[in-house]
């Protein structure tokens, strides 16, 4: 197989640490028992094991009970629990207009069922204007703001602290979606007030896919979104009343989450802060690039000093489709994403829904030569009409 550029990041990123890719090797070997299920040793050092993982991400967006850390398959069972389990009847919920499906389809959901009503609060172009849009958009009934991280189609970062200081004003429930914020962002639940952050395991964080977290921050007991058998509590015929057991039914993806751990050190090894920084200098690069070729749409100005993006960009091509653009640049060897990337909030305030957008995103392995291999094929693609 010839070797290929990986731009498609903000999907998932690839390659895997190879800390990660020995834990899981190690864990199908070593630690192959049932966590919680049995009274023999192998079952205890797993279940230690998977321990270790909530501690790891415990610490790692700074929530002080490790027991409030729960495993799901990926960011968008963790957006589901949430928000199913705090649906009341006759409620409210306030999201931003770029949320991703794994927002916008639950909600949709509970508001079709007649639980509660959904609307969507502008992004402005600054944070002062974002902020104005939530304050009108909070009705009497509402009971949770509901945002992204930053945008996964056009990199751009929600105002979390402030956000999170208004839900507190209106005794709100404070939900972030970090699948595009978790490993590159410092999210600190307690600094920024965050009542439950799920964040997908298989992005920034370098685990697997069918890794994903749900993080606790709020005394409020979710509903839990799948019942069955936990390994406690076992003569009842309901849910246990304690975390993770009431959110975690079933046999976990051990081998997933004990390889999550090992990239939760590798971006604490590497430093939030200092992948930030070098990611952002080859997408700055990138954007300074294309901004200088006439058949290039961008959508942000990622040098506004008024706004704040992470390491993530989309652009088109004049009027060729996104998809197009994305299947001409894999002939070339690399990956990018092209299309609407379930996010037709995104798309829609963006005025792009019926072209799409080819999306870069690089990672922790991106190199100068990648970037400048990707910029070549983009230029040839923009010059061959």
């Amino acid at each position: 197989m010839a070797e290929m550029i990986y731009f498609d990041n903000a999907a998932t990123t690839y390659p895997k640490p190879s800390s990660v890719l020995s834990a899981m090797k190690n864990a199908l070997e070593i630690y192959g028992a049932n966590p919680g299920r049995g009274g023999h040793d192998m079952a205890f050092r797993t279940a230690e094991k998977i321990y270790e993982t909530r501690v790891e991400a415990a610490d790692f967006f700074h929530l002080p009970e490790p027991e409030c850390v729960i495993f799901t398959k990926n960011c968008t069972e963790a957006l589901n629990t949430v928000l199913w389990g705090i649906a009341e009847k006759g409620g409210h919920f306030l999201s931003s207009s770029l949320e991703h499906n794994a927002v916008a389809r639950p909600l949709a959901a509970i508001e079709r069922e007649g639980i509660c009503t959904w609307s969507t609060a502008d992004i402005g172009a600054t944070e002062e204007e974002t902020i104005k849009n939530f304050k009108e958009g909070i009705k009497e009934n509402t009971i949770a703001i509901v945002c992204t991280a930053a945008s996964n189609v056009f990199g751009t970062r929600l105002p979390l602290k402030k956000l999170s200081q208004l839900a507190k004003e209106k005794d709100l429930y404070f939900i972030v979606d970090a699948a595009q914020g978790a490993g590159i962002l410092n999210l600190d639940m307690q600094s920024l007030g965050i009542d439950f952050l799920c964040a997908a395991g298989h992005k920034g964080l370098y685990g697997p896919m069918g890794t994903g977290l749900l993080l606790c921050n709020n005394p409020k007991l979710l509903k839990p979104l799948m019942q069955g058998g936990t390994g406690s509590q076992s003569m009842l015929l309901q849910q246990p009343n304690i975390y993770p057991d009431r959110l975690e039914s079933g046999t976990l993806n051990v081998p997933g989450i004990i390889a999550l751990a090992e990239g939760i050190r590798f971006v604490k090894k590497q430093g939030v802060e200092a992948l930030y920084q070098k990611e952002m200098r080859h997408i700055i690069k990138i954007y300074e690039a294309l901004s200088a070729c006439p058949e290039i749409q961008l959508y942000e100005d990622i040098t506004n000093p008024c706004k704040q993006f992470v390491p993530l960009l989309s652009f088109n091509i004049n009027d060729k489709h996104s998809e197009e653009v994305g299947a001409a640049l894999a002939k070339d060897g690399i990956a990018v994403r092209a299309g609407l990337h379930c996010a037709p909030l995104a798309h829609n305030f963006y005025h792009t829904e019926e072209q799409g957008a080819v999306r870069i995103c690089p990672s922790a392995f991106t190199t100068e030569k990648d970037v400048n291999c990707l910029l070549n094929s983009i230029f040839k693609i923009a010059k061959s009409g």
